[in-house]
Protein backbone atom coordinates (compact mmCIF):
# COMPACT_ATOMS: atom_id res chain seq x y z
CA UNK A 1 0.00 0.00 0.00
CA UNK A 2 1.40 3.25 -0.49
CA UNK A 3 1.31 6.03 2.19
CA UNK A 4 -0.25 8.92 1.05
CA UNK A 5 1.77 10.94 2.90
CA UNK A 6 5.19 10.88 1.35
CA UNK A 7 3.63 11.11 -1.83
CA UNK A 8 1.99 14.34 -0.68
CA UNK A 9 5.22 15.35 0.94
CA UNK A 10 7.17 14.63 -2.63
CA UNK A 11 4.66 17.15 -4.65
CA UNK A 12 4.15 19.74 -2.32
CA UNK A 13 5.45 22.15 -0.14
CA UNK A 14 3.81 23.96 3.11
CA UNK A 15 5.20 27.46 2.61
CA UNK A 16 3.90 29.08 5.39
CA UNK A 17 3.50 28.32 9.24
CA UNK A 18 0.44 27.50 11.05
CA UNK A 19 -0.38 30.18 13.73
CA UNK A 20 -3.38 32.71 14.40
CA UNK A 21 -3.28 35.79 12.17
CA UNK A 22 -5.24 38.69 12.32
CA UNK A 23 -3.39 40.45 9.31
CA UNK A 24 -4.98 42.15 6.59
CA UNK A 25 -3.05 40.48 4.03
CA UNK A 26 -3.63 36.46 4.36
CA UNK A 27 -1.40 35.43 1.71
CA UNK A 28 1.24 37.04 -0.71
CA UNK A 29 1.07 36.38 -4.13
CA UNK A 30 2.68 33.11 -5.01
CA UNK A 31 2.74 31.25 -8.19
CA UNK A 32 3.24 28.57 -7.07
CA UNK A 33 0.94 27.89 -5.10
CA UNK A 34 -0.96 24.46 -5.44
CA UNK A 35 -3.42 25.00 -2.58
CA UNK A 36 -4.67 26.90 0.10
CA UNK A 37 -7.46 27.25 2.76
CA UNK A 38 -8.07 29.86 5.36
CA UNK A 39 -10.61 28.96 8.55
CA UNK A 40 -12.04 32.06 10.89
CA UNK A 41 -11.44 30.88 14.23
CA UNK A 42 -12.86 34.43 15.75
CA UNK A 43 -16.73 35.07 16.75
CA UNK A 44 -17.30 37.72 13.87
CA UNK A 45 -17.50 37.12 10.38
CA UNK A 46 -14.58 37.28 8.02
CA UNK A 47 -14.51 38.91 4.78
CA UNK A 48 -12.67 37.66 2.33
CA UNK A 49 -11.19 39.13 -0.92
CA UNK A 50 -9.14 37.44 -3.79
CA UNK A 51 -6.95 40.82 -4.29
CA UNK A 52 -5.75 43.80 -1.94
CA UNK A 53 -7.97 45.91 -0.08
CA UNK A 54 -10.59 43.55 1.62
CA UNK A 55 -13.59 45.78 3.72
CA UNK A 56 -16.69 44.82 5.39
CA UNK A 57 -18.64 45.75 1.66
CA UNK A 58 -15.77 44.87 -0.78
CA UNK A 59 -15.08 40.65 -0.41
CA UNK A 60 -15.43 37.92 -2.40
CA UNK A 61 -16.74 35.57 0.54
CA UNK A 62 -17.78 36.01 3.72
CA UNK A 63 -16.84 33.10 6.57
CA UNK A 64 -18.99 33.05 9.31
CA UNK A 65 -17.89 33.45 12.87
CA UNK A 66 -17.28 30.63 15.34
CA UNK A 67 -19.63 29.92 18.06
CA UNK A 68 -16.90 30.61 20.61
CA UNK A 69 -13.28 31.67 19.61
CA UNK A 70 -10.91 28.85 18.27
CA UNK A 71 -13.73 26.11 18.42
CA UNK A 72 -13.25 25.39 15.04
CA UNK A 73 -16.49 25.76 14.03
CA UNK A 74 -15.88 29.49 11.98
CA UNK A 75 -16.39 28.69 8.20
CA UNK A 76 -13.57 27.78 5.65
CA UNK A 77 -12.63 28.48 2.11
CA UNK A 78 -10.30 26.59 0.51
CA UNK A 79 -9.31 25.75 -3.21
CA UNK A 80 -7.14 22.60 -4.08
CA UNK A 81 -8.28 21.40 -7.60
CA UNK A 82 -8.68 23.10 -10.80
CA UNK A 83 -7.38 26.43 -11.22
CA UNK A 84 -5.84 27.54 -8.21
CA UNK A 85 -5.97 31.85 -7.52
CA UNK A 86 -2.08 32.33 -6.75
CA UNK A 87 -2.84 36.10 -6.29
CA UNK A 88 -2.91 37.85 -3.03
CA UNK A 89 -5.68 36.71 -0.51
CA UNK A 90 -6.77 39.96 2.02
CA UNK A 91 -8.97 39.57 4.95
CA UNK A 92 -11.48 42.46 6.71
CA UNK A 93 -13.48 42.32 9.98
CA UNK A 94 -14.14 43.21 13.39
CA UNK A 95 -11.43 41.63 15.37
CA UNK A 96 -10.03 39.48 12.64
CA UNK A 97 -8.92 35.90 14.39
CA UNK A 98 -7.97 33.29 11.21
CA UNK A 99 -5.90 30.29 10.25
CA UNK A 100 -4.08 29.98 7.10
CA UNK A 101 -2.76 26.80 5.61
CA UNK A 102 -0.67 27.55 1.58
CA UNK A 103 1.33 24.63 -0.45
CA UNK A 104 3.00 25.24 -3.20
CA UNK A 105 5.34 23.11 -5.13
Amino acid sequence: MVDATAILSQSTNATNTPAIASAATALAANARRTQWSIQNLGTNPLFVRLGSGATSSVFHVVLKGSTVQDDGTGGIMSQDVGAIYCGEVTIAGTSPRYTVLEMSN
